[in-house]
């Protein structure tokens, strides 16, 4: 049998519609329905399930399995091929245990670490020899033994995540409901005002003197102007609603954390500036200052005398934690060129050479 000109045909065991255990055919009994056992996978009728299994556990009847399987543990195969149906149990079994997050690891790099062991675990517990299969099932106990308690925060973290998304599928279908429903009375009462203005107007040019045109105008205006409040008051409930319950939108929340506080800009980045060799006094006396005090031509222009305190200060003791000398003695001073050194020889041996001490004190003002 050839399907869409594939050269391949369709693989259809007759065997599949078989029972291995009492041989009924699904083609003399249409209604037979086949049960299996994640402990070996083994396919039989729901007839022989019942009548094996109800008493209590029992062996797998399928020659050379010998497995202990409970009737509890059997369910109806979701895909046609049972390799798969067995893959992704495995996948479901491991993922129950291995279920850590993102942001339980330091880096990106870690947890594809993490996400590579659990797929090595799991290839070797499908596709695995026998003792490769028995090492995977002793490292998963040993993980689940070693990791319970986190293991079970992940599981009620998972089941919050899917609650809160099953809220919001809700809370968005009964949004979109309230929307449609919103619609359907907004055309409704649009309807009502138009049959209300049209007789309003046909009142009006019976028993009026007035301009038809003027009158139909205004009709329209009265019927714009209940429209758009009708349309401004949909869209204020609905953003009413949205912020009344902002966290059914949202998925895949962290732990909720307090909030840091955000402290002000600091253009120093923390650098402390507070002078530790003096103290800053808020007035000091001088002479110079009395009258610059009091002056206003200096005060009205906004000058700071703390700016000027605080500067001057600053440029006295600036230079007290600097030790030239200490700083010099690592280093060779350049020597001076011999021209220099004779000229100033020969001024000091004639006592020509002229010293002079001149101090220059600017004023601020």
């Amino acid at each position: 049998m050839m399907r869409n000109g594939a050269s391949k045909p369709i693989d259809n065991n007759p065997s599949d519609d078989i029972c291995p255990v009492c041989k009924s055919n699904r083609y003399l009994n249409p209604s037979l329905q086949f049960l299996i056992n994640p402990e070996c996978y083994h396919k039989m009728c729901s007839t022989c399930v019942d009548r094996i299994f109800t008493s209590g556990p029992a062996s797998c009847p399928v020659p050379y399995c010998g497995k202990t399987l409970r009737k509890k543990g059997f369910h109806k195969a979701f895909f046609g091929d049972l390799k798969v149906e067995r893959e992704v149990d495995i996948r479901k079994r491991v993922g129950a245990v291995f279920n850590r997050r993102q942001d339980e690891f330091e880096t990106l790099l870690d947890y594809n670490n993490y996400l590579d062991d659990v797929e090595c675990l799991i290839f070797d517990l499908v596709q695995g020899t026998k003792e490769e299969k028995i090492k995977a099932e002793e490292r998963l106990k040993a993980y689940r033994e070693s990791n319970m308690g986190d293991i079970e925060e992940n599981r009620r973290a998972g089941l919050e995540e899917i609650e809160m998304e099953k809220r919001r599928e809700k809370a968005e279908k009964e949004a979109a409901r309230q929307r449609r429903l919103a619609v359907l009375r907004e055309e409704e009462e649009e309807k009502l005002d138009v049959a209300k203005s049209k007789r309003d107007v046909l009142e009006r040019l019976a028993n009026t003197d007035e301009d038809a045109n003027k009158i139909t105008q205004q009709a329209q205006n009265i019927i714009l102007k209940k429209s758009s409040a009708r349309r401004t008051l949909a869209e204020s409930a609905e953003s009413n609603g949205s912020a009344r319950d902002p966290g059914l939108t949202l998925r895949g929340l962290k732990k909720k954390e307090a909030p840091i506080a955000e402290k002000p800009y600091d253009p120093f980045g923390g650098v402390d500036l507070t002078p530790s060799r003096y103290v800053l006094q808020d007035d000091y006396d001088n002479e110079w200052l009395s009258n610059a005090k009091s002056d206003i031509r200096h005060m009205a222009g906004g000058y700071s005398l703390q700016e000027y305190y605080a500067r001057t200060m600053f440029e006295a003791f600036s230079g007290l934690g600097v030790f030239i000398e200490d700083e010099v003695a690592g280093r060779s001073l350049p020597a001076a060129p011999a021209s220099v050194g004779t000229a100033a020889a020969v001024e000091a041996s004639t006592g020509k050479m002229k010293i002079e001490h001149k101090m220059e004190l600017d004023d601020v003002f």
